[in-house]
C-alpha cells in the first residue's frame, strides 16, 4: 500500500518538478529583461547596417566578426544590466510588478547575483579578445550601468537622463567605430534621446507614489502633476521640431519621412492625452511612445532595404 502511494506521489511530483523548472527559466529571461535584450539586438543590427554602415557590403558586414562581437558583448551585457538592476529595486517591484517578481521568486536572488557576475565576465572576456579599446568601451559600460542601480537611479534628473543615457550607449559606440558622423544622425539620435526620455518621465507618473514611498526622487515626485505635465509636453514639442529640421533640411526620404512626418501626429496625440490627469491617459501614453519607438526601427529596416536596393 505504501509503495503505491510513492509512486502515485512520485508520478505527481514529475510535472511539479517541470513546472517548477520552467518557472524558474522564465523568472530567470524577465529578471534578466532578456525580450528587452532581444529587442535591442535587433535595433542595433537595424541601425548599423543601414544607419551606420555607410559603406560596407551585405556580404562583408556578415561576415565582420568583429561587429558580431560587440553587438554580442552589448546584448550581454545588457543582460546582466537588467539582473542587478532588479536586485536593487527588488522591493519596489514587489509593489509595482507583483506577477515578475512572482515569477522570479523561483529562483533564490544570490543565482540572480551570480549570473550577473558570468555574464559580466563573458562580456569582458569577448570584448578584450576584440581589441583594448572595446574592452575600456564595455568596462564603462558597465560601470555606469551598476551605479545607476545602486546610486543614481534615486537622484533627482540625473536618474532619467542616464537611463537613456545608457539605453543609447551602445549605438553611440557604433557610430563612433563607423565614424558615421552627420547632421541626419545627429538629429535621428535626438529624437529618440527625447522620445525615451518622455517615456521615462511618463512611467515615472505612473510609478510616483511607490517611488516615493521607496525614496527614489523621480521628476513627478519633485514637481508635482502639473509641473511635469508642462516638462512632458515641452520635450514633444521639441520632438516635433526635431522631425521637421529632419524632414526639411536632412533631406530624410521613404518610409523614414513618413515616419518622421507621422510623428507629428503621434505627439499631438500623446500631447493631448497628457492633459488629462487619469492614469489611463499616461499609460496610454507610455505605450504609444514605446509602440512608435518600435515603429521607427521597422522603418529604418523597411527605409534601408528600399534603398540598398
Amino acid at each position: 500500500m505504501n509503495s503505491e502511494k510513492e509512486t502515485f506521489q512520485s508520478k505527481n511530483d514529475i510535472p511539479k518538478s517541470i513546472f517548477y523548472r520552467f518557472s524558474q527559466f522564465v523568472g530567470f529571461l524577465i529578471g534578466a529583461r532578456f525580450f528587452v535584450a532581444i529587442l535591442l539586438t535587433f535595433a542595433l543590427y537595424v541601425s548599423t547596417f543601414f544607419l551606420f554602415n555607410q559603406d560596407e557590403t551585405f556580404r562583408k558586414f556578415v561576415f565582420d566578426f568583429k561587429v558580431h562581437g560587440i553587438i554580442f558583448c552589448t546584448v550581454i551585457t545588457i543582460l546582466a544590466g537588467g539582473i542587478i538592476n532588479q536586485f536593487y529595486d527588488l522591493e519596489k517591484d514587489h509593489v509595482v510588478k507583483p506577477f515578475r517578481t512572482r515569477i522570479q521568486s523561483f529562483i533564490k536572488q544570490k543565482y540572480f547575483l551570480y549570473a550577473y557576475l558570468v555574464l559580466s565576465a563573458i562580456s569582458l572576456g569577448v570584448a578584450w579578445m576584440i581589441s583594448h579599446k572595446v574592452f575600456v568601451f564595455f568596462v564603462v559600460y558597465q560601470f555606469f550601468m551598476w551605479f545607476y542601480s545602486h546610486k543614481l537611479s534615486r537622484l533627482l534628473i540625473i536618474n532619467n537622463l542616464t537611463f537613456v543615457s545608457l539605453t543609447l550607449y551602445p549605438f553611440f559606440g557604433m557610430m563612433v567605430y563607423y565614424e558615421t558622423f552627420s547632421k541626419k544622425v545627429m538629429l535621428m539620435a535626438i529624437f529618440l534621446f527625447l522620445i525615451l526620455l518622455c517615456i521615462d518621465i511618463v512611467k515615472d507618473m505612473l510609478t510616483k507614489s511607490v517611488d516615493k514611498a521607496f525614496g527614489y526622487i523621480t521628476i513627478p515626485n519633485y514637481f508635482k502633476n502639473r509641473n511635469t505635465q508642462i516638462i512632458i509636453t515641452s520635450l514633444l514639442m521639441i520632438t516635433m521640431a526635431v522631425s521637421m529640421k529632419l524632414i526639411a533640411k536632412t533631406g530624410v526620404s521613404g518610409f523614414m519621412a513618413y515616419y518622421f512626418a507621422g510623428g507629428l501626429f503621434v505627439m499631438i496625440l500623446c500631447i493631448y492625452l497628457l492633459l488629462s490627469s487619469s492614469r489611463r491617459s499616461k499609460f496610454f501614453t507610455l505605450n504609444i511612445l514605446r509602440f512608435w519607438v518600435f515603429i521607427g526601427i521597422i522603418a529604418m529596416l523597411l527605409n534601408g532595404i528600399e534603398n540598398k536596393l
